[in-house]
């Protein structure tokens, strides 16, 4: 991804001309989840911009130029049409070099006093229920839910008889296993796992609630597409392009 993300962070690439950070906090407003806490590091004044510039970019609007002559009853801003999100976002930095579950650990702070918070990273997309998750979630009554996938494999996959005789060829075909997609679903006590800014989140406290048995999977076995190369970033805006998105949902 160097060619996108050498002078911005990851977040903030493009896809159909928004950022997939803001694809992915559409996918959860669209569910009802709207209150937003986000882990910045490399470049995190570039996402503290775009919030703050938000809605001037993305409305008309007039601007009266001089404090003296703007009346009380006015903005020195006034924006023009209809404000298309409602969402209430803290950024919070968390460190050029702390590690995941460091960051998760120093934005606990902003956390309200619901019992539950939901966790994913800035370049996944998918069409993922996160209503059905968090009510998985609830069900189970543990302390974390991680969201599966089957991954598709890269490559074509042979059986080779010892002969060296191909019996078998599929095209990239999905895997039998499951592997994490993120969009996690978390009872807040999962911060007393988090220690420090070098904790790794997805070694360290995800291996201890496994060993507690605090951990379950819901499987999804719809889209999901994390964007990690070049190439996947084309393959997203295509899909984009042509209204193919199947995690778009608004």
């Amino acid at each position: 991804m160097r060619e996108e993300t050498e002078f911005r962070p990851k977040p903030l690439v493009d896809i159909g001309g928004r950022p997939i950070l803001w694809h992915i906090m559409k996918m959860y407003a669209q569910c009802g989840f709207a209150d937003f806490i986000l882990c910045l590091g490399y470049r995190g004044s570039m996402i503290k911009e775009y919030f703050l510039s938000y809605e001037a970019m993305n409305h008309d609007f007039t601007v009266t130029l001089g404090s003296k002559q703007v009346p009380d009853s006015k903005q020195a801003i006034e924006l023009h049409g209809k404000t298309e999100e409602s969402f209430r976002v803290t950024l919070a930095e968390t460190g050029l070099t702390t590690m995941t579950g460091g960051r998760v650990r120093r934005a606990a702070q902003y956390l309200k006093d619901d019992d539950l918070f939901m966790l994913t990273y800035g370049d996944g997309v998918a069409d993922v229920d996160l209503r059905k998750l968090v009510d998985f979630h609830k069900q189970h009554g543990k302390l974390a839910t991680v969201t599966v996938v089957r991954p598709t494999s890269r490559f074509g996959m042979l059986d080779v008889a010892d002969s060296g005789v191909v019996t078998q060829f599929a095209e990239k075909p999905q895997s039998l296993n499951w592997a994490s997609a993120g969009f996690f679903v978390l009872d807040r006590r999962v911060v007393d796992f988090l220690d420090g800014d070098g904790c790794v989140f997805e070694t360290g406290p995800l291996e201890r609630l496994v060993a507690a048995e605090q951990l379950v999977a819901y499987r999804h076995e719809g889209f999901f597409f994390a964007m990690d190369t070049y190439r996947e970033y084309l393959y997203l805006n295509q899909l984009w392009d042509s209204n193919q998105a199947p995690w778009k949902s608004w």
